[in-house]
């Protein structure tokens, strides 16, 4: 048993729950509609959205069986974004087994995320719940943040200020969101929506480093996605922003135009790789995405010792030292 494992086994009993409100809500007329459905929700999925969610609750002392159902909104928001996503970047592999838009084509592959999108509020409204409701709606920030993404397509002068502003916005909402609506949810009052709002911001902007650190330092087998593969989709994420500056300008300009110009051979992606293996980015990343988790510990200060509280900082560490 993997390390990664062994962490998330002992929230085995939650990931069970949500993944039998997962598949019992995912009714449809349609069987292919479903089994799209099934294909992104199901398996490898590490559904840490609702986990963050429950816990949340579970911190505020709210108990009740429906915070499942209401779980499960979150991982249905995100594997939309996931089946649109692999439709932008034509995605070939998805947690080591073929993509959506590589089995059903990329009409089905859409069509499923907005399925999934509707289930999305057609759970939320059953709620009853309007505080509630409106978090929800700033999961609009996803969107944002994938055009925000696809308008530095193969932008090699990207800022760090401006990447930090696509993973907020793409990613950490919506763990933020998850976190916060725990605590609306369970009538936890104004301070403990902020302060779990920012803890969930603050883990899931680590999440995101780590994710585009593992990029470039996993490998296929253990990551579920080709390594590089956000290079291959001109993506110019934190470790490359950080290795550009330190090459000279002549070497710099070369790969820039080799990239950009769709002329890079496989060679040419293995030697930047391991110019960012080797440059200094992955001890330095690494130790801004322990800062960010750091933070969110900070922001559960409020909070009496519980055993959900020891739950999400154990979570928010794993982001870090996690291997896929």
């Amino acid at each position: 048993m993997d390390a990664d494992s062994a962490i998330l086994n002992n929230y085995e009993n939650h990931f069970k729950k949500i993944d039998a409100e997962l598949d019992r809500l995912l009714r449809s007329r349609v069987d292919l509609t479903r089994n799209i459905g099934k294909h992104i929700l199901l398996g490898r999925a590490k559904k840490l959205r609702p986990l963050f969610f429950v816990l949340s609750c579970h911190l505020c002392n709210h108990r009740e069986e429906s915070i499942y159902r209401f779980s499960t909104l979150f991982e249905y928001i995100h594997a939309a974004s996931l089946l649109h996503d692999d439709v932008l970047d034509n995605a070939e592999v998805r947690r080591n087994k073929p993509s959506a838009n590589q089995i059903w084509g990329n009409h089905m592959a859409v069509l499923g995320g907005d399925f999934l999108v509707s289930k999305f509020f057609s759970i939320a409204v059953s709620s009853n719940n309007i505080m509630f409701l409106r978090r929800l709606t700033d999961t609009i920030q996803m969107t944002e943040g994938q055009i925000l993404e696809l308008l530095h397509t193969d932008d090699w002068n990207i800022s760090k200020q401006d990447y930090m502003e696509i993973i907020r916005s793409k990613t950490a909402v919506l763990i933020s969101i998850a976190c916060a609506c725990g605590a609306i949810l369970s009538g936890a009052g104004e301070a403990a929506e902020e302060s779990l709002g920012e803890f969930g911001l603050n883990v899931g902007i680590a999440f995101q480093l780590m994710d585009d650190l593992l990029d470039y330092t996993s490998s296929k087998e253990v990551f579920g996605k080709p390594v590089g593969k956000d290079l291959r989709e001109s993506k110019i994420t934190l470790p490359l922003i950080y290795t550009l500056p330190k090459l000279d300008r002549k070497e710099r300009k070369r790969l820039e135009d080799l990239f950009v110009n769709q002329q890079a051979t496989d060679d040419d992606y293995g030697y930047l790789i391991r110019l960012v293996r080797s440059n200094g980015a992955v001890d330095e990343i690494r130790k801004e995405a322990q800062s960010y988790v750091d933070k969110a510990e900070t922001c559960l200060s409020l909070f009496p010792e519980s055993p959900a509280k020891r739950d999400l900082l154990q979570l928010s560490q794993y982001v870090i030292d996690r291997i896929y």
